[in-house]
């Protein structure tokens, strides 16, 4: 199959990568905007200079000279901060136009940003807008670059959203003037050089506290000083603000009979309008701000869902694994008492996990064997293969054939100078694996077709067990129990858990469903007619064995595994051969799913295929691995911008979950445990390297370009040793 690397997918995944950190980044600042909370107070502060702390609530610094504003008698100026809200502010926007009042909001602009509908409902009800900073940042003990910032983003999202800049600015955090500190005032002075009119309050009613309705009344109304005008704060939005909205219905119905007007500030003190129109171009700006900052608000919710979500499906898929893990052991090992499905058997007689009725006898006489070897370019290991496979203690006749697939270097001499009885060598000119597999079948003599790779090395009775549930006319095909030879280092360590904990759970659920989707190209066996029956090994496809195993089962033969059939096989020794070796598997995987996707509808064992072991493909091994990169991303999120507790208890939750079933997968195939230690690692960085896969074979698949054989280098992990490999 002519295929060509794919290219420009890793500018995409790097791109992609990129888009998704800049919008976790652009949330996380804008979840500064927490509304109204205690800040540390420096201990004695310096107070601000006297011509502000005695003057007026609202400062200008026209002629750089500040001035302090009074309003009018019997004039109030409701002000509300921290908003907008979707909740509050429409309900006392109601309030306001039922008592035709009208206030000024001082806005933090990441909520402008969130909700500009709202904020064009609030200019266009006749209120005023003011800038309360985009994160609700203390700007006393924010640097000076850091204040500028936050009042340049509250202006871009005020453009973006309605469409024009506001000349009034509120210090979060600020509130009479008498109360002023010197770092305050500094940083409000460099606000007014800028241009902007300082907004303090002669009444602050503290109701982001909630003392209860009657005391936001009271601290508004000032008793004793009527007649006065004044500038009141509320807040609109950090909280419940039923307290408040009952309080502004009360403070109007009460003021008003007294000959007091409810109106903006600028009105109120013959200011130039607080909003100002911007050109075409700033609007241009603020919207690409705005709908960024949606953006990226909808991603984090969204994925927060994922993330929750992506647990249950991990939690279920792991008790899902171990519960038909225990159901396999059962039935393969013999334990007493009924299973579903089976009959009850004889005493101490095995039984064929999955095959109802069989007393795992092997047959008598021992059909013949054909083992096929393709081979290209393994001389590493190819004598240790060879080599396993002659010593096998089968009773049955076996042949080994031997398919050197045109290796360029000395696979086919080192199978010559073997000169082991009963193996055969073919060469051929190369064709790719498929093509060898097919060479070698038909050569073949026998009726089970035993296929091997060349990296991988028998044991001296996996033949016989391998053959064994052949016994079954409906059995067309068995699936071994493949483990990592080199399991040396951290990187073997992990696909050797990977193997036991992934690959053989998996088989064992597959088996009890009847829906295997995989019998692994390292060892397996086939029915010959089986084999004819789909065409022979399918080429169309990079994952071979997953398509051949997949044309079966949609034949209605049974496709088994056997645990004890074992082979140890050389897995990739460098990141670099994995993510290699991984991208092909995925990719040809993909190729498989769909090739065979109207299984999904179909009857039968065809029918369980689909819609058993497809399903369980595709949610568990493309799309959360496919959104697994930004559910990791979003935990990383989590533990810097949000309660860190939750994303570390969950982790801390799972990882512990997977190694007590890497342990109870590590027990049912014979193997110690003590490899489990490289778990957590595996979680933090092999799993993630898994992850990328995935994308990347997705994107590749989307892109519509194809992907060539990937050849991975070998190491000899088995040297001259047929039955006593390095795992041992």
């Amino acid at each position: 199959m002519r295929s060509r690397e794919p290219r420009g997918h890793w500018v995409l995944l790097l791109l992609g990568a990129f888009a998704l950190a800049v919008l976790f980044l652009l949330d996380g600042f804008a979840r500064g905007a927490v509304g109204e909370a205690p800040h540390r107070e420096p201990v004695r502060p310096a107070p601000a200079p006297p011509e502000v702390t005695g003057g007026g609530p609202v400062v200008t610094l026209a002629d750089g000279t500040p001035r302090g504003l009074r309003m009018p008698p019997r004039t109030i100026a409701l002000t509300f901060d921290d908003g907008p809200d979707p909740e509050w502010t429409p309900r006392l926007l109601d309030v306001l136009r039922r008592r035709d009042a009208h206030a000024t909001f001082f806005a933090i602009g990441a909520h402008i940003a969130q909700h500009p509908a709202l904020t064009r409902r609030v200019l266009r009800e006749g209120h005023d807008i003011g800038s309360h900073t985009y994160t609700h940042v203390d700007m006393a003990a924010a640097p000076a670059w850091r204040d500028r910032l936050e009042l340049d983003l509250t202006q871009r999202a005020l453009a973006g959203a309605a469409g024009v800049h506001t000349r009034l600015m509120r210090m979060p955090y600020s509130s009479r003037p008498d109360g002023l500190t010197e770092a305050e005032w500094r940083a409000a002075e460099r606000a007014g050089e800028d241009g902007y009119v300082i907004v303090l309050a002669d009444r602050d009613t503290e109701d982001w506290a909630r003392p209860g309705t009657a005391e936001i009344v009271r601290s508004a109304l000032a008793a004793g000083r009527r007649g006065e005008g004044a500038v009141v704060m509320l807040h609109d939005s950090g909280g419940d603000r039923t307290q408040t909205v009952a309080a502004v219905e009360q403070i109007i119905d009460r003021l008003r009979p007294m000959g007091y007007r409810f109106t903006t500030l600028t009105q109120a003190l013959g200011l130039p309008p607080a909003q100002v129109a911007v050109p075409v171009h700033e609007r241009a700006a603020g919207w690409a701000l705005v709908t960024a900052q949606r953006a990226a608000a909808t991603l984090t919710g969204t994925l927060g869902a994922l993330f929750a979500l992506a647990g249950i499906l991990c939690t279920a898929r792991l008790v899902m694994l171990l519960i038909f893990a225990h159901v396999h052991m059962r039935r393969a090992r013999g334990h007493p008492g009924r299973v579903r499905g089976h009959p009850r058997r004889a005493r101490g007689a095995p039984v064929l996990p999955g095959v109802p009725g069989y007393d795992g006898l092997p047959p008598d006489p021992f059909p013949p064997v054909s083992v096929i070897v393709p081979a290209y370019n393994e001389e590493a290991g190819i004598a240790a293969t060879v080599r396993s496979l002659a010593a096998t203690d089968y009773p049955g006749t076996v042949e080994v054939i031997v398919v050197d697939d045109g290796s360029t270097d000395r696979t086919a001499a080192i199978v010559e100078a073997l000169r082991l009885p009963g193996v055969r060598l073919i060469r051929k000119p190369n064709g790719g694996k498929p093509s060898a597999l097919n060479a070698g079948a038909a050569a073949a003599r026998a009726e089970i077709l035993v296929l091997v790779d060349g990296d991988t090395v028998f044991r001296h009775d996996t033949i016989r067990h391998l053959v064994a549930p052949m016994s079954d006319p409906r059995v067309g095909a068995v699936s071994g129990n493949a483990k990592v030879a080199n399991r040396g280092g951290l990187l073997g360590r992990w696909q050797h858990i990977e193997y036991v904990i992934g690959f053989n759970l998996d088989r064992r659920m597959f088996d009890v469903l009847r829906c295997m989707p995989t019998v692994p190209g390292a060892v397996g066996a086939f029915r010959r007619a089986a084999l004819a029956r789909v065409g022979g090994v399918p080429e169309e496809t990079l994952a071979e064995d997953t398509d051949l195993t997949m044309a079966i089962c949609r034949t209605g033969l049974r496709v088994v595994y056997e645990e004890k059939a074992l082979a140890w096989t050389e897995a990739p020794s460098s990141l670099r051969q994995l993510w290699r070796q991984r991208y092909r598997w995925c990719y040809g995987t993909m190729q498989a799913m769909w090739k065979h996707r109207r299984a999904v509808v179909e009857r039968g064992g065809s029918g369980r295929l689909g819609r058993r072991g497809l399903v369980y493909l595709t949610v568990f091994h493309v799309l959360t691995p496919l959104l697994a990169p930004a559910i990791d991303l979003f935990a990383l999120y989590g533990l810097v911008f949000l309660d860190p507790a939750g994303p570390l208890l969950m982790w801390a939750a799972f990882t512990a979950a997977q190694t007590a079933a890497g342990a109870y997968a590590l027990w049912l195939d014979g193997e110690p445990i003590r490899p489990l230690w490289a778990l957590p690692f595996q979680q933090i960085v092999y799993r993630q390297l898994l992850y990328l896969v995935v994308v990347q074979s997705v994107v590749t698949a989307v892109l519509g370009v194809g992907l060539r054989w990937q050849t991975i280098r070998r190491t000899g992990t088995f040297g001259d040793v047929p039955d006593v490999p390095a795992a041992r």
